[in-house]
């Protein structure tokens, strides 16, 4: 949201001077933005992956490590290290704006060894962490299905198994997505003299694109393959189209859950009442 509501009108307003006109401030703060944008989706995506691995393949100590107090803290930590590594870059000075794409973004010839450390850690690094915890989730899942293990105790719920999809899907699509851009950047920083002259304008702005493009797919995913988010999907297309007609149900199913509360028990003390 934040992205939509502060870079991409200021690319806009570039696309239509053709030129970065806002001034070097909004550039640097507008490429801040857009990094902790990507750095936050990996490290989030990791974090669940972390997460449904410790659900699954160890459910018995799942509720004391992921305990409320817990789970905060790891939310607390995720965006800590997401601002921690999109820092950096106001000291290595990779926020300029690209001509090709419009926008202010991470610059992959100002340093090389940043280029490298970037797409390392906050990609390769996360890539093979999510894998790991998959693929520790579909052996399990392929043992319980066939039974190799019968008198194991973990059980896999239908719906925490259509959770596990759906998040495997985002993890693959994000991969797929994000991958090219994170190449690029890889094979530029390894020879920049060579590599980056060679590399077409087109490559370039279709791997960018196609990376920002993840972010419109998620709400695709979890409209096909969640019921609760396919059911809140037609709640806002109902409202959009009619929203009188939508404030009629919710109406009418207060005052039906009001009609069928049950009545209390009737006691001796009920009864004396109504003598009396």
């Amino acid at each position: 949201m934040v992205v939509a509501v502060y870079p991409y009108p200021l690319a806009l307003m570039a696309i239509f001077h053709n030129d970065w006109t806002m001034g070097d401030m909004h550039c640097q703060v507008s490429g801040f933005i857009m990094g902790l944008s990507v750095i936050g989706s990996i490290f989030n995506i990791t974090a669940i992956a972390i997460n449904r691995y410790c659900y699954i393949c160890h459910s018995l100590q799942y509720d004391r490590v992921y305990s409320i107090k817990n789970t905060c803290c790891y939310l607390c930590l995720t965006w800590l290290l997401t601002a921690l590594a999109t820092v950096p870059n106001f000291f290595v000075g990779s926020l300029q704006y690209d001509p090709r794409i419009f926008s202010c973004t991470f610059a992959q010839t100002v340093s090389s060894y940043y280029t490298i450390s970037v797409v390392v850690i906050h990609f390769l690094v996360p890539l093979l962490v999510v894998s790991f915890c998959y693929l520790r989730i579909w052996v399990l899942v392929i043992q319980v299905k066939h039974r190799v293990k019968p008198d194991t105790k973990q059980k896999i719920k239908p719906s925490d198994l259509r959770n596990f999809l759906t998040m495997f899907v985002v993890f693959v699509l994000f991969a797929v997505c994000w991958g090219p851009l994170n190449f690029i950047g890889l094979a530029v920083a390894i020879d920049p003299v060579r590599v980056a002259p060679n590399i077409p304008e087109w490559l370039f702005v279709t791997s960018y694109f196609m990376a920002y493009f993840n972010s419109c797919l998620n709400a695709v995913i979890y409209g096909l393959l969640n019921q609760n988010f396919r059911k809140e999907y037609k709640r806002i297309l109902l409202a959009l189209c009619a929203p009188r007609t939508l404030f009629m149900d919710t109406s009418k199913c207060g005052t039906e859950g009001l009609k069928s509360k049950p009545s209390p028990a009737v006691t001796n003390n009920n009864l004396a009442e109504v003598n009396l």
